[in-house]
């Protein structure tokens, strides 16, 4: 198994709108170059709760929801394959700002309960400060185990510059009004504005006054298409749930119950604010410029289970991730499978600052490994081919969330091309033993590559379920 080193991970190496395997994909990558002075700014917006196929670029979608996101896809570089570390907020963006995974982050399930970000652990943030960035932070954080509200700047995972944000942002506010804080902990109030549109504004505010003299990097972290907790609810601009009422249904959702009805008009109004957003921010960002957009996780809509994520299915783990700018443009595709963890890294090596000895960059081609431990304890292995689940088995009615466990069950198993919306499970089956067998010890390495303690994978107990 060939481990990839921070200079493979440029993306400029990489062919036009080019169908790469995995053999030919790491070749590519590994013919990389540093970036070059000046160093470019960098912005990362995050979205919550985006599925991939809720953007337009990626060519599923029969409406015009996110025109300035596929803009941005056109201009720059969209990966068509990115999947997320752990379905679920917090541990999804620890593994985003870290490169690593929640195995070695510590960040198993949403914080709070003494789970929270290490102050100490490397972030994109930390070592962008290092090689001269101002590294600022707008929206929702929830690393930090604490109140909602403000953070103390020892828990910001070392964004230190404008801090305007709020650790559950979801608790601080509602869709037209609620609050951010300053880095001095003092409410940034809103209200009569939608939320995105207010932060929106604050990250503007921010562009135009930014200096000139030096680099910076910027994430704008938005709340929207999550649901709103208290309300149990999506919840769109005024006029724009209306907008998509009787809403267009993607294929594996329809097999299933589920809340989409009720919960797609907003979802999508949700969307498109976000997308208009992006569209500012991008008219505003200088010269010299790097944007990255993502998801921190997808959204099932109470199909697979009764929540909205936590699941091993595309609908949870597989977001949008485009990024444009110096040293991504061009319009480029790739096909090759990208975890999240490898991108702290990629934006290290555009920026031609160092790559910490504490990344765990993926080093195995097209096999995504997923971490699952709160709605269940859970990990999964998702290659083109096959999709691999095993969860362990409860010993209470009472489920007490638990970052590992000696062993596991086989639990499901979906043959992605054959079934792309993973509806028929094949776990247990005769005919299906020897790909069990073989995807049982590739998970298993992946999870001890992750730091996951010894465990042992047993066949379902349930045949033929």
């Amino acid at each position: 198994m060939s481990k990839l080193t921070p200079d493979s991970l440029t993306p400029d190496s990489l062919t036009r709108r080019s169908m790469l395997s995995s053999a030919a994909s790491a070749a590519l990558v590994n013919s990389g170059t540093a970036a070059t002075s000046p160093r470019p700014n960098i912005v990362i917006v995050i979205a919550d709760q985006v599925r991939y196929d809720a953007v337009g670029a990626y060519g599923q979608l029969p409406i015009d929801l996110t025109p300035n996101i596929d803009a941005l896809a056109r201009a720059g570089t969209l990966y068509r394959h990115a999947f997320i570390a752990q379905p679920v907020c917090s541990p999804s963006r620890a593994s985003l700002f870290t490169g690593q995974y929640p195995a070695r982050h510590g960040v198993w399930r949403n914080t709070g309960n003494g789970v929270a970000l290490n102050p100490s652990t490397p972030t994109i943030a930390t070592e962008l400060t290092k090689v001269g960035y101002s590294a600022n932070y707008i929206g929702k954080w929830h690393l930090a185990d604490g109140p909602a509200g403000p953070v103390a700047a020892s828990a910001r995972g070392g964004f230190l510059g404008l801090w305007e944000a709020a650790n559950e942002l979801e608790h601080t506010s509602h869709p037209y009004e609620g609050e951010l804080f300053d880095g001095d902990g003092r409410p940034i109030a809103f209200k009569d504005q939608y939320r995105v549109d207010f932060m929106t504004g604050r990250a503007k505010r921010f562009l135009e006054n930014a200096s000139k003299a030096n680099p910076f990097l910027l994430c704008v972290s938005f709340l929207e298409p999550h649901h709103q907790n208290d309300m149990g609810r999506m919840v769109a601009p005024k006029g724009l749930a209306e907008k998509y009422k009787n809403p267009y249904v993607p294929p594996e959702l329809r097999s299933f119950k589920g809340d989409f009805l009720e919960q797609l008009p907003d979802y999508y109004g949700c969307i498109s604010a976000v997308d208009t957003a992006i569209g500012e921010i991008v008219r505003s960002v200088p010269d010299n410029t790097i944007v990255v957009f993502l998801s921190d996780h997808g959204c099932h809509f109470k199909t697979r289970n009764t929540e909205y994520k936590r699941s091993g299915h595309d609908s949870s783990i597989r977001i949008p991730l485009i990024i444009s700018g110096p040293g991504f443009s061009g319009g480029r595709e790739i096909q090759s499978y990208t975890p999240t963890v490898n991108l702290m890294p990629m934006l290290l090596k555009a920026a031609g600052a160092p790559v910490p000895a504490s990344c765990q960059m993926s080093t195995t081609p097209n096999e995504i490994f997923v971490q699952m431990s709160e709605f269940w304890t859970a990990r999964a292995l998702r290659t083109p081919e096959f999709t691999y689940v095993v969860a362990a088995p409860r010993t209470a009615q009472k489920y007490v969330p638990q970052p590992n466990a000696p062993r596991y069950n086989a639990f499901q198993l979906y043959d992605n091309r054959a079934d792309p919306h993973q509806l028929v499970n094949l776990c247990g089956r005769q005919e299906t033993a020897s790909v069990e067998l073989n995807l049982r010890e590739r998970l298993l390495a992946r999870m001890s590559e992750a730091g996951d303690p010894p465990a042992e994978i047993l066949p379902t107990p349930f045949p033929y379920c």
